[in-house]
């Protein structure tokens, strides 16, 4: 599945999002493409539904199409 979240820039954004889809499965295989803010989730366990809960309990903005609003950095790169 492809899921685009807001709110991803860097790479604590990566780490924090792809260890909450690890909770949901820890074999599926997850590729985070910032420039696009795109993630792409292989698994047999996991809906897009649950993956995009997952996400947005930690504070991104995640839909399985495109957002239209502008993305926003987490703040961790910059404290």
């Amino acid at each position: 599945m492809k899921l685009f979240v807001e709110g991803m820039t860097c790479g604590h954004c990566v780490g924090t999002i792809t260890a909450a889809l690890r909770r949901l499965d820890a074999d599926a295989r997850i590729d985070v493409d910032l420039a696009n803010a795109e993630v792409h989730v292989e698994s047999d366990h996991v809906s897009a539904e649950a993956a995009i809960d997952a996400i947005q309990r930690e504070g991104y903005i995640a839909a399985a199409k495109a957002p239209d609003s502008a993305r926003r950095c987490c703040g961790t790169c910059h404290g």
